[in-house]
């Protein structure tokens, strides 16, 4: 041994035993520490992956969110092997001739298109007609009210004949245009300065900006009994559909909040996404029926029946398939898929799947639940415990939703009237985002409110049935359209 090396040797046995033990434990906490940062790092890094895997083909994010790149999609749907086109049974529309035109032109025939014969005097063989639908050239038609003046020779004073009702100005546009007028702004979504062009190109008249607000206003005022008929309704209704979405006002982030049934549709803005708005508007605080939606946890604060929408779970588990390859996943995508299949190709009259296909298809549900939990067990316990919930990942999450709200997820094949999903109220919704694309945001809360009545009112009308311009016209001449009840539409 040289010298060197057994200097070495002197000079780690003169080295404390207590502090190789110090030592170690101290490595043995840097470890962990490291051990921590690298598991949070791999949690950030998963989120961050997450986030930039969702589309609006595997989450709720919306379609314009995709930018250029489009999702691929994935059309599991089993083909019903019908033809392209209209089915057998279906009512056609197509333009028929009628009985009495408007006006008639007769077009005599004095010459042979071929020799040139004289036919001016030659008995007539047969006659052919064809009917143009078409609308004449359209104006504004200018109405004076003249009102007589006189003194009454009993009291001396100076009277007046009463004008119309609703003719208030010196000049002012009728009720007619101002129907036509909101029609265009709130329910073609035309922008206030495009609507005033349209109107100026079709009858050479180009109201300001401000008559077309005026007159949402007066929509709105005549619209109030049909509202709260609307709303009353929705609160009795045995099955309504809700939803939520962002909606910029004031340049800050508000939501809308819709509540919709087949027949009938309520819309309003609030400042808040929560139980505060849902309080505010009144229905879910009272309502006792069926509420379809998605697992937004303020909705199921309510004492009612929650039915969830599976939509939503199917995009949810296409991301988990796509971003996690979990098969547990896609098996139970197609087996929601393959349910509602089966609901659909039910016989008319039966309300419900048979008992031994509702056990088959549970049976299934709870398999690929526990195969899914299997893959995704329970983070372990932190260290520290901190303040609120444990976080775990997008699959975990997703099954304890299913595993807990199992009912509310497969209710459509217990009851035929249950939809599988939410996506009327996704529909009902979809006309207020466009406007806001449209438009841009809504300047005032005043101004977002008037439109959203608005479209509550015509929406319900035109589930119901009734045209959309008439009904406006009935708001501005104090007869509103009032909504029948589900029960009678």
């Amino acid at each position: 041994m040289n010298e060197s090396s057994a200097l070495k040797r002197a000079e780690l046995e003169q080295v404390d035993k207590g502090s190789l033990i110090e030592m170690v434990l101290g490595l043995t906490v840097r470890v962990q520490e490291l051990g921590s940062i690298v598991l949070k790092q791999a949690e950030a890094l998963q989120a961050l992956q997450d986030q930039l895997a969702k589309n609006s083909g595997n989450s709720s994010k919306p379609p314009g969110s995709d930018g250029l790149q489009k999702p691929r999609t994935r059309n599991l749907r089993q083909r019903a092997g019908r033809k392209v086109g209209g089915q057998p049974g279906h009512a056609g529309q197509t333009l028929e001739a009628v009985a009495e035109p408007t006006h008639v032109e007769l077009h005599r025939l004095n010459q042979c298109p071929h020799c040139q014969c004289d036919l001016s005097a030659v008995a007539l063989f047969a006659q052919g007609q064809r009917q143009v639908f078409d609308i004449p050239a359209v104006h504004i038609e200018i109405t004076e009210h003249q009102v007589e003046i006189k003194n009454c020779p009993c009291c001396h004073k100076c009277v007046s004949a009463a004008y119309p009702e609703g003719v208030t100005q010196r000049v002012q546009y009728g009720m007619r245009l101002q129907a036509q007028a909101s029609y265009l702004n709130t329910y073609q979504l035309l922008p206030m300065a495009r609507t005033c062009e349209l109107l100026g190109d079709f009858y050479n008249h180009t109201p300001s900006t401000a008559f077309i607000g005026q007159a949402n206003q007066a929509v709105c005022a005549g619209s109030q009994a049909a509202l709260e008929r609307i709303q009353a309704q929705l609160k009795a209704a045995d099955l309504a559909h809700f939803d939520e979405s962002g909606l910029r006002i004031a340049g800050k982030l508000h939501w809308l909040h819709s509540t919709s049934t087949e027949n009938l549709t309520y819309y309003q803005p609030h400042e808040k996404r929560g139980q505060a708005a849902m309080a505010a508007i009144g229905i879910l605080p009272t309502f006792t029926g069926r509420a379809v939606h998605d697992h937004w946890p303020s909705y199921q604060a309510y004492a009612c029946q929650h039915i969830f929408c599976n939509a939503h779970h199917l995009r949810e588990l296409q991301f988990i398939s796509d971003q996690y390859e979990q098969t547990w996943a896609m098996e139970m995508y197609k087996l929601l898929l393959n349910i509602k299949a089966e609901v659909a190709q039910s016989p008319s009259g039966d309300s419900s799947l048979p008992k031994a296909r509702i056990d088959f298809f549970q049976n299934r549900y709870d398999a690929l639940l526990k195969a899914g939990f299997a893959a995704n067990p329970p983070p372990p316990e932190p260290a520290q415990k901190s303040r609120g919930r444990t976080r775990q990942s997008p699959p975990k999450n997703l099954l304890d939703r299913l595993q807990t709200h199992k009912a509310g997820t497969l209710a459509f094949m217990h009851d035929f009237s249950i939809p599988f999903d939410n996506n009327l109220a996704e529909r009902d919704i979809r006309m207020i985002k466009l406007k806001q694309k449209v438009s841009g945001a809504f300047r005032t809360m005043e101004g977002a409110s008037t439109f959203c009545d608005i479209r509550s009112y015509i929406s319900t009308a035109r589930k119901q049935g009734h045209n959309v311009i008439k009904v406006l016209f009935g708001a501005l001449t104090g007869s509103p359209f009032l909504p029948a009840s589900d029960s009678t539409v």
